[in-house]
């Protein structure tokens, strides 16, 4: 399927010097923490355990059918980025690919859009904690008594737990790469072996046949197809930052060739055993219509079916799960912020590319995206909505950052990919014939998955009342990103012309 190009191979750092930069961040990542990375960020534990049951609840059975068309779709988007990585083996590589393709606003956007979208999703996989933590230990919950993430008192306490897993992870990110990506690889080990034990649980204690995933029941209102498309939310959010390897690239040896490889392996590990868990769990569930499993999601089940230590211990295994996703995200956002500092194209520039000299790290970017996250998250203290908000948001942002990029490379394959500066070294991956068409469909799957994730829908924004704003939070964060980053763009084009006098 892939064609490729042939040029010399350079050593790592010499490679990174053709694009103009410096090697100044420690390569420390081989091939599996670079896959560790992007699987991590996508955590099918993390945020399968946090979404089912929303899923469900709206879907029945039948909504595990979202997972494999969400995956067909981010599989296209998942092509180009590796096509891309190997053009590209540069940190940021949101910002930095469409910077290259269609000129330094549309990249500066695409950097922008993304940062933001990274700060959220960090909040936002946070306070998956709340869905396990207390089922571990009642002492967890430490406001109220309703765990569940959709009461008041559960929503309050996953702001608490939240809070505190982003100040744990701004430590081992400001710590260096290094620690990062042992812990990152070890619990990446973990929650591997914790998918592969859930889905035996699940398959070795089936109360019924596959046949459930044709169950259209639902206590969603509308017709089905409506439920059916707010179900795809889960999906949607389970299925992104598998280019974190990309983001990566500068702390990864040889990446031209293992980042390609990474984010698609990522995507592809994460779509079979989330389709395996999605399916293990419907067919185990002890019951489908009382209740508990839309409100209690995939914790309910393992309970149910595994009363004991061992119980205990896969849920041990879905926090540190949601530890490393946290970290992995919060890692992505801190180098793509340092790239575009590096680059000029951030206030406080300076600092925020600074690498510390012991540990080798932009510390300043992982501290300021854990302080944002945390205000985020006592932002919306005391919404019981605010697991749905905060996926709804994080993920039509990443679509549209992803689109930034895909549309203007279709736009570069159209034209024929006019000033050829992107022939990789060696032979890597490369969509060849195939590119136009492949592209052509991600953008098609962008667009419309964007629409439907940002359309605004009651009974996912304010199932418990609201007011309007709450009701049109994506296309409402969605201006307010844009306005704020005409604002900060233009002080900082403003800054780079007045320093060039």
């Amino acid at each position: 399927m892939a064609a490729t190009l042939t040029l010399p191979e350079l050593p790592d750092g010499a490679d990174l010097e053709r694009f103009g930069y410096r090697p100044v961040l420690q390569r420390k990542l081989g091939r599996y923490a670079s896959f560790a990375a992007g699987f991590s960020f996508v955590s099918i534990l993390t945020t399968i355990f946090q979404f089912f049951g929303f899923g469900y609840g709206f879907g029945g059975g039948g909504f595990f059918w979202t997972w494999p068309v969400v995956f067909a779709g981010q599989f296209l988007v998942a092509l180009n980025f590796a096509e891309l990585a190997a053009r590209y083996p540069i940190s940021g590589c949101i910002y930095q690919w469409s910077r290259r393709l269609a000129g330094e606003l549309v990249g500066w956007f695409a950097g922008w859009m993304m940062i933001i979208a990274q700060i959220v999703t960090a909040a936002a996989a946070a306070i998956a904690l709340q869905v396990v933590l207390p089922s571990i230990w009642s002492g967890f919950q430490l406001i109220g008594e309703d765990a569940a993430l959709t009461s008041k008192s559960g929503a309050a306490n996953a702001v608490v737990l939240g809070s505190v897993l982003l100040v744990l992870t701004t430590v081992v990110n400001a710590l260096g790469i290094g620690l990062m990506a042992r812990i990152n690889t070890i619990g990446v080990t973990v929650e591997i072996i914790g998918v592969s034990a859930t889905v035996a649980l699940f398959f070795t204690h089936t109360d019924r046949g596959p046949d459930v995933v044709f169950a259209t029941s639902t206590a969603a209102p509308g017709p089905y197809w409506a439920a059916f498309l707010v179900s795809g939310l889960m999906a949607a959010y389970v299925m992104v930052g598998f280019d974190s390897a990309g983001e990566l690239s500068e702390e990864t040896h040889n990446p031209r060739r293992v980042a390609p490889r990474t984010i698609l392996t990522a995507l592809t590990v994460s779509g079979l055993g989330g389709g395996l868990m999605l399916l293990g769990a419907l067919m185990a569930a002890p019951a489908l219509d009382d209740g508990r499993l839309a409100t209690e999601g995939l914790a309910y089940v393992i309970s149910a079916k595994l009363n004991s230590p061992a119980g205990k211990v896969l849920l041990i295994c879905v926090a540190i799960a949601i530890t490393v996703c946290t970290l992995a995200i919060q890692t992505a956002g801190s180098r793509l912020m340092f790239s575009m500092a590096r680059d000029g194209r951030l206030p406080f520039a300076r600092r925020l590319a600074a690498v510390h000299p012991r540990f080798g790290t932009p510390v300043l970017p992982a501290a300021v995206i854990g302080v944002l996250g945390i205000a985020l998250l006592v932002v919306n203290l005391g919404n019981a909505a605010i697991f749905a908000t905060l996926a709804s948001v994080c993920i039509v942002t990443l679509y549209l950052a992803y689109l930034l990029v895909t549309v203007p490379l279709l736009v570069w394959r159209i034209k024929g990919r006019p000033g050829q500066q992107t022939a990789t070294t060696g032979k890597h991956f490369d969509l060849g014939r195939w590119g136009i068409p492949v592209n052509a469909a991600a953008v098609a799957w962008g667009v419309a998955m964007a629409v439907n994730l940002a359309w605004p829908r009651a009974e996912v924004y304010t199932p418990n009342g609201g007011g309007w704003w709450m009701l049109w939070a994506a296309p409402l964060f969605m201006a307010i990103t844009v306005a704020v980053g005409v604002l900060v763009h233009r002080l900082v084009s403003m800054r780079s012309a007045a320093a060039q006098l």
